[in-house]
């Protein structure tokens, strides 16, 4: 099919799709989670065809990876969209003027809206499943990497559409091609907005090349601040939940900005990833590791630790004098997506939220609950790390724009 075909199809889709009642969309959503667990072994068996492709040792090794386990969180996480409020035809503002015309402003759907993402197939029903419950057709445009695996998804959720008497094109996927993405990006008159999901050289050129309005998801490059005043058992819980759940996804830590006054505690906070963590430090910070951390672990820092988005079993340490050198840091390397400090100084605390420019700003707990459905979204369409429109975990509200409904008796402007 050619993607003009595809872009039209999708477009007509999208005014079926925003006319359905909140509860068939709900139904629908729940037949596809119960199918995604009847039906995960061929799930599986597409991905493992992916999974074949790519070297183990690649950092998107995990995030490209299904398991029972993650098919049925995905599926937990669209029951949990079903089961959200419609953030449809709500009244955001209501009022009349004094010539008597009476105001509303209420929630609609986008309409199209594309998805530029990586070797993530759970980001496919996820996708999904938040469009779909806010009355948005989507294109998704997924990697060469994961293509079997979104193939798989695609055909899974367009069969129970048709069986349910749903038109199908409210969701298609396009090929997994350097063109199609372009393409995707230049449909003006059929996509209402894109999101990219990825790593910063996606997010970059969606960025730098969309002709339709974009929501820019930015690449996570997360710090963690240990105060002067934080408590040890605190901080390890902190720093090694957020550096080694999941080292392939946005959330993850990739540098420790620690207290000169506590560098005596540094070998104790990383304790517990001391045997899979390579770490590079600063001079301060190797010299209070060195034969304390396994030695084939332990690294000076070069120009390019910090900064970095690691994706994988490896951190920066960065040593500071005073909470200013922290702000000062992470206002240098922070990418605007996730911040922390572990703290016991209410005022410190305060501080750091004031200061930091980041769309999540935590203060005593890891950076790796942002995330849609940890915030209670149901799941997530993405993190925005901009500041006009959606900001941080993307849910349904996010992706529904508004219009104004005025009511008259005849009025005339004079």
């Amino acid at each position: 099919m050619a993607s003009s075909d595809i872009f039209s199809r999708t477009k007509s889709a999208s005014l079926s799709i925003a006319a359905l009642d909140d509860t068939r969309r709900n139904a629908l959503l729940l037949r596809v989670a119960d199918t995604i667990c009847e039906e995960s072994g061929a799930l599986l068996e597409a991905n493992a065809k992916d999974l074949a492709a790519m070297d183990r040792n690649n950092p998107l090794y995990d995030r490209l990876q299904l398991t029972e386990e993650r098919l049925k969180g995905i599926a937990g996480d669209m029951r949990q969209v079903a089961s959200l409020p419609s953030p449809l035809d709500r009244t955001l503002v209501s009022r009349t003027l004094p010539n008597g015309l009476k105001l509303r402003k209420v929630s609609v759907p986008f309409g199209v809206i594309g998805v530029i993402y990586e070797a993530r197939p759970n980001v496919t029903f996820d996708v999904f499943s938040l469009c779909f419950k806010s009355g948005n057709a989507c294109l998704l445009k997924g990697g060469r990497d994961a293509d079997n695996s979104n193939r798989a998804a695609v055909a899974l959720i367009k069969r129970v559409m048709a069986e349910e008497g749903i038109c199908e094109d409210a969701v298609n996927l396009m090929p997994a091609t350097h063109d199609a993405a372009r393409e995707l990006l230049e449909a003006v008159g059929y996509v209402d907005l894109v999101i990219p999901r990825g790593g910063r050289r996606l997010i970059d050129f969606v960025r730098d090349n969309a002709k339709v309005p974009c929501i820019e998801t930015g690449a996570g490059v997360v710090n963690t601040y240990f105060d002067a005043s934080g408590d040890l058992e605190k901080g390890i819980r902190i720093v090694t939940n957020a550096k080694t759940r999941r080292v392939s996804v946005c959330n993850a830590l990739d540098c420790l900005i620690i207290n000169s006054s506590r560098l005596t505690d540094l070998p104790g906070l990383l304790s517990r990833m001391a045997d899979r963590v390579t770490i590079y430090a600063d001079p301060r910070a190797y010299a209070s590791l060195d034969g304390k951390y396994p030695a084939e672990r332990l690294q000076p820092a070069g120009p390019d630790a910090f900064g970095t988005e690691y994706m994988d079993y490896k951190m920066a340490v960065k040593t500071v004098d005073s909470l200013d050198e922290a702000l000062e840091h992470i206002r240098r390397y922070g990418s605007g997506h996730s911040e922390a400090i572990v703290t016991e100084d209410a005022s410190a605390a305060a501080a750091f939220q004031r200061s930091v420019d980041a769309a999540c700003v935590y203060v005593n707990a890891p950076t790796s609950f942002t995330d849609g459905a940890q915030f209670g979204l149901g799941a997530e369409i993405g993190i925005s790390t901009q500041k006009l429109g959606a900001r941080g975990p993307m849910g349904l509200e996010e992706i529904t724009s508004y219009k104004w409904l005025i009511e008259g008796e005849g009025q005339t402007r004079p």
